[in-house]
C-alpha cells in the first residue's frame, strides 16, 4: 500500500481549444503522514520519438503531513507550440500527471489526446503556418494509463500496491507514435485504439 494514493482524477475543460489551459480535479489520500511535501507535475508530450521535447507545463508542491483525503484543482497553461515539431502539432499525443516525493516519482497518470482543426477541410489541407485558434483538443479521459513506481517514502523498505497496473512510459510513447503514424485525425477515435500494445 502506498503512503499516498490517487483516488480519482476528473478532466475538466474538455474538449477545448489548443490554447485553453489544462484543468484536472484530483482527489488523493494521504495514508501515512510524510515529512516533506509531494510534488505534482503536468507534462505535455510534444513528440513521441523524442522525450527531450516534453514540456513541463507546471509543478506544484503540496503538504502531505496530515493523514486524510484531499482534493484540489490543478490548472496549467497550454504547451508552447513553438516547441512542438510541425508534424506533431496535429493528431494523437499524450499529457501526463506525475506525483513525486523526495524527487522520486511514485505515480504517473497518462491521457491520450487528439488535436485537430474544427473544420474538415483544414484537417485535409492543414494551413501553414498553423491556425492555433482553430485547433480543438480532445482528451480521452475515459481510460487513463496509470503507472505506479516503487517508493520507500519515509520508510527504509519499498512497497507497491499489488493491484496496480504497471505499463511503462515507453509503452505509452510507442502507442502515441503508432497512432500518429496511422494518421488518426478525428476526435471520435475510439479509446480502445489507444490501449497499450
Amino acid at each position: 500500500m502506498s503512503a499516498v494514493e490517487v483516488l480519482q482524477v476528473n478532466v475538466l475543460n474538455n474538449p477545448g481549444f489548443f490554447r485553453d489551459p489544462f484543468c484536472f480535479e484530483i482527489t488523493y489520500e494521504v495514508r501515512e503522514a510524510l515529512q516533506q511535501d509531494i510534488e505534482w507535475k503536468v507534462i505535455y508530450v510534444s513528440c513521441a520519438k523524442d522525450e527531450s521535447l516534453d514540456q513541463v507545463l507546471d509543478e506544484v508542491l503540496l503538504p502531505a503531513d496530515t493523514v486524510g483525503r484531499f482534493q484540489f484543482t490543478l490548472e496549467v497553461s497550454a504547451p508552447n507550440p513553438d516547441k512542438i515539431p510541425s508534424d506533431d502539432l496535429l493528431g494523437i499525443t499524450a499529457v501526463l500527471i506525475t506525483c513525486s516525493y523526495k524527487d522520486q516519482e511514485f505515480i504517473r497518470i497518462g491521457y491520450y489526446l487528439n488535436n485537430e482543426y474544427d473544420e474538415a477541410e483544414m484537417n485535409e489541407n492543414p494551413p501553414s503556418p498553423p491556425l492555433l485558434e482553430n485547433i480543438r483538443r480532445h482528451i480521452f479521459s475515459e481510460e487513463p494509463r496509470v503507472t505506479h513506481f516503487l517508493h520507500s517514502f519515509d520508510s527504509p523498505e519499498s512497497y507497491l500496491d499489488e493491484n496496480a497496473s504497471h505499463p511503462s512510459y515507453n509503452s505509452l510513447l510507442d502507442t502515441v507514435e503508432e497512432t500518429q503514424h496511422s494518421k488518426l485525425k478525428n476526435s471520435d477515435v475510439q479509446s480502445s485504439r489507444m490501449n497499450f500494445v
